[in-house]
């Protein structure tokens, strides 16, 4: 059984929409996470799915307050605040990584928790900041 991965945004959108982007075997080792070991998900990622979807950059099935239903259950992930500690941890960041502030709260939140990151982000793929979760 694979670790229980942080996700990041896009990565959570794209299991969830079944966008092909994400294969088969991660949609189906996501799908299988015990209830107890549900994927992670920061909770900047649902301001950041609104704000990619008021710009037209994903398209929901439906409107998003019915897709963010399902997509942010806890059936379906664990809904991380940000908290002290991953405030504080995304402030030893390297001040040259990632200037998203969105990134930069997915990665702190991830080594905070010890846990890898499932992503495709090329710059927090190459940091070496925080493991990656692999298939």
């Amino acid at each position: 059984m694979s670790t229980t991965p942080v996700l990041d945004t896009h990565l959570w959108i794209w299991w969830l929409l079944g966008d092909s982007r994400l294969s088969q075997a991660e949609r189906d080792v996501l799908n299988a996470l015990p209830s107890r070991a549900r994927p992670v998900l920061c909770d900047i990622s649902l301001w950041e799915c609104a704000t990619l979807v008021d710009l037209g950059r994903v398209e929901l099935n439906g409107n998003l307050d019915a897709w963010l239903q399902v997509a942010a259950s806890p059936a379906t992930v664990r809904i991380q605040p940000i908290t002290p500690g991953i405030v504080a941890e995304m402030n030893r960041l390297p001040a040259k990584f990632h200037r998203d502030p969105a990134d930069r709260l997915i990665v702190a939140t991830a080594r905070f928790l010890k846990l890898p990151i499932a992503t495709r982000d090329g710059k927090i793929r190459s940091s070496k900041l925080v493991p990656l979760w692999e298939v």
